[in-house]
């Protein structure tokens, strides 16, 4: 055996010992989390360590107890889902219409100061959180806007409207000034360009970015807590989740079943969007 098969056969060793090793280090928290959330409290306590049970001794009452309404006895989260998805999604939607048209500006339109914009767009993460929740908390008391999901999309929008125009400018400008050309050369205008060439073509850019504001939304937790701790019928199910790993009557298996419930959505649609991301590159390529 020479040298180079035998480096390509090391590396091929290493390679899988990497891979194996990530995946483990990836799926294990989430499998024993999930595990928690499906034993019995009694069980966990007597063998907490245990990494596999028969299907006797798993249970669902964890999951009922999470969902079921604060009137009923249970967490409520099933109502905090629908808070945080609407939330959630709201921020997605206005920051994506607007963000599309301002990052395609930014990247073919030629205008006074258009270097400075993206430097200017970033410097809002220069920024803490923190530094903005008292200002934000005092002016949204005024408003009236404190206690309500309207007031926390606002801010949402305002923390994910720059990256989002940061991100997309770089994406519009490899798309080739030729395309749309053609398309005026065909009698197109501005809009019937950017609706008919550059969205499908940007459409995998425009999916990753919608995806990372979903997630920033329905992770988020400080600007939650500001305004809306005082009126739980308006929580978002990260809250509900800070709520169930304060109280020590609540059982760890039940707190297992809020991760759960928090976390498998993002999950979901990342597998999701990971087919999705893959026919709308295939889609560009026929496309050109």
């Amino acid at each position: 055996m020479n040298r180079d098969a035998l480096e390509t056969r090391i590396f091929g060793i290493l390679r899988r010992v990497v891979i194996v090793g990530l995946v483990l280090v990836t799926v294990f928290p989430f499998y024993y989390m999930v595990l928690l959330s499906l034993r019995p409290i009694d069980r966990v306590i007597l063998d907490p360590g245990k990494l596999w049970v028969s299907g006797q001794e798993l249970t669902v009452d964890t999951y009922r107890t999470v969902l079921r309404s604060v009137a009923d006895g249970g967490q409520g989260f099933l109502a905090l889902l629908g808070n945080s998805a609407l939330v959630s999604l709201a921020t997605v939607a206005v920051t994506l219409l607007v963000a599309i048209p301002g990052s395609y500006a930014v990247s073919r339109l030629r205008f006074v100061g258009r270097r400075q914009v993206s430097a200017l767009f970033l410097s809002v993460y220069l920024f803490p959180s923190i530094l903005l929740a008292i200002p934000l908390f005092v002016l949204f008391t005024r408003l009236g806007l404190r206690g309500s999901l309207g007031g926390l999309v606002l801010v949402y929008i305002a923390q994910t409207i720059p990256v989002s125009i940061y991100m997309l400018r770089s994406y519009f400008s490899t798309i080739p000034d030729s395309l749309e050309e053609a398309a005026a050369m065909d009698g197109a205008n501005r809009f019937q360009t950017i609706r008919r060439v550059v969205l499908p073509l940007a459409a995998p850019a425009i999916m990753a970015n919608a995806l990372y504001i979903f997630m920033i939304a329905w992770n988020e937790f400080l600007f939650a807590l500001l305004f809306l701790a005082e009126k739980r019928e308006s929580w978002t199910v990260s809250l509900g989740l800070a709520q169930l790993s304060g109280g020590i009557e609540v059982s760890k298996t039940v707190l297992m079943a809020g991760s759960v419930v928090l976390t498998l959505p993002i999950v979901a649609l990342f597998f999701a969007a990971e087919r999705m991301l893959t026919e709308g590159l295939t889609s560009g390529a026929d496309k050109g």
